[in-house]
């Protein structure tokens, strides 16, 4: 069966990252996307330039249609931008008992900030409605008001840090480590692993923490194991990384390459 994914989250009209990634991600990885949006921005692979936030009853609204008609077998949650939208989310997804990722989107890969900083508070305390969230350093940092992590220990200590505000699962990236590897950690109350990466040498990362998010939805949805999603998620956007010079869009931090297991330089015949 192939599972519905609901992603709430903002959009990215340049489609590296957002709601665009996600659905791109979610299809690529075997499930069927739905999206709710929460902000539009304006924005492209070189800097954010505005942000409209979507009116929280409205986000609500889309959430409540999807779940009126539709299945939901897993959740993304990513750019939630306001406080009221948080609580908006939250009051939307109740009593949905499905598995729920969330990728506490704070600020965009040009630095522009996408979550404002009165919202961290009532973001903190949303995180236990979470299987899992998937934070970078400078994000844990940020949730848990500390240093950024610079050292495996580091990372450790701050994933159980985060495992301390509720949530059931964390998935810490290890991308902004300084050298060649880049390895994430996976904790839980059945304990730590570390999931080894191996540092691609580009600027197309835009999205990748959309894309691992939506990733890792899918294949819970599609009914495995915590440690084997976050396996499957990961490897395939290592290869969406390393195969992201295939594509030419815009002159700063590059998409990458979501449809990479299928496209091969031409274009597939529809009959």
């Amino acid at each position: 069966m192939i599972p519905n994914i609901l992603s709430i989250a903002g959009s990215d009209p340049s489609g590296g990252a957002g709601i665009q990634a996600d659905i791109k991600a979610i299809s690529a990885n075997g499930g069927y996307a739905m999206a709710a949006i929460t902000a539009l921005t304006a924005q492209n692979t070189q800097g954010v330039t505005g942000v409209q936030m979507i009116a929280p009853d409205f986000v609500a609204a889309q959430i409540a249609a999807i779940r009126a008609d539709i299945r939901v077998d897993a959740v993304k949650i990513g750019m939630l931008g306001t406080a009221a939208i948080i609580r908006a989310v939250l009051e939307g997804l109740s009593g949905l008992t499905v598995p729920i990722v969330l990728d506490p989107v704070m600020v965009a890969k040009s630095g522009d900030r996408l979550l404002q900083a009165e919202a961290v508070a009532a973001l903190r305390a949303a995180l236990p409605i979470a299987s899992i969230i998937t934070p970078n350093l400078p994000e844990a940092a940020d949730l848990l008001g500390v240093p950024e992590a610079t050292t495996r220990a580091e990372m450790q200590a701050q994933g159980q840090a985060l495992l301390a505000l509720g949530v059931q699962a964390v998935l810490l990236k290890g991308g902004h480590l300084p050298g060649e590897d880049c390895p994430d950690l996976l904790a839980s109350a059945a304990g730590v692993t570390w999931l080894p990466g191996t540092r691609h040498a580009t600027r197309k990362t835009h999205g990748t923490g959309c894309t691992l998010s939506s990733a890792l939805a899918t294949h819970l949805g599609l009914g495995l194991p915590l440690l084997q999603a976050a396996d499957q998620a990961k490897a395939y956007v290592a290869r969406a990384i390393a195969t992201a010079d295939a594509l030419t869009v815009g002159m700063g931090h590059g998409p990458t390459h979501h449809f990479h297991a299928i496209s091969k330089g031409s274009t597939p015949s529809l009959i």
